[in-house]
C-alpha cells in the first residue's frame, strides 16, 4: 500500500482523524444497526438536501453513483469530498490537489491502514433513518472543515 503524502500525513495526525473516525465508526456501528434495519433505498433529493444545509454545493455523480460537494480551492490545494452511500454504508472520500498533483483520492478506510498498518480496518459507518446519516454527515463535514485547515 502506497505512502501518504508527508503534507497529508500530518494534517490526518493533527486532527486525530484515526481516533475520530473510530468514534464514528463505533457510534454508527453494526451492532447498532444490524444489515436488515439498514436504510437501502435512498433519497437522492434528501441526502442533496442534507449536503445543501450543511453549507455545501452537492452533486450526484450518476455514472459512478456518488454524491460529490463543489471543489473548493484554498490556497495552493484544491479539496474535494465525495460519498459513496451503499447498502446503508457511507464510504467516505476526500480529494486533496496541491496544482496538479494528487496528494489524496481514497477512501477514509484506507488512512488509517496507512497510518497504523495495513492490517488495520476502520469498518465504515452505518445508518438506518436519515437522521442517522445526517449525523454521520455532520461528523464527516466537521472533520473534513478541521483537515483542510490542518493542511494549510
Amino acid at each position: 500500500m502506497a505512502e501518504l503524502n508527508p503534507k497529508i500525513k500530518d494534517a490526518l495526525l493533527k486532527i486525530n482523524f484515526v481516533e475520530r473516525y473510530e468514534k464514528l465508526s463505533a457510534q454508527f456501528s453494526t451492532a447498532r444497526t444490524p444489515a436488515d434495519d439498514r436504510l437501502i433505498y435512498i433519497d437522492g433529493e434528501e441526502v442533496m438536501e442534507m449536503i445543501r444545509a450543511a453549507g455545501y454545493s452537492p452533486q450526484f455523480n450518476t455514472k459512478e453513483k456518488f454524491y460529490k460537494i463543489e471543489e473548493e480551492h484554498i490556497g495552493k490545494y484544491s479539496f474535494g469530498f465525495h460519498i459513496i452511500l451503499r447498502d446503508g454504508t457511507a464510504d467516505l472520500v476526500w480529494i486533496v490537489r496541491e496544482g496538479d498533483v494528487l496528494l489524496l483520492g481514497c477512501p477514509w478506510g484506507t488512512y488509517s491502514r496507512r497510518l497504523i498498518d495495513v492490517d488495520y480496518r476502520i469498518k465504515k459507518p452505518v445508518f438506518g433513518t436519515y437522521e442517522d446519516l445526517e449525523a454521520i454527515l455532520k461528523i464527516a463535514f466537521e472533520m473534513y472543515e478541521d483537515f483542510k485547515c490542518a493542511l494549510q
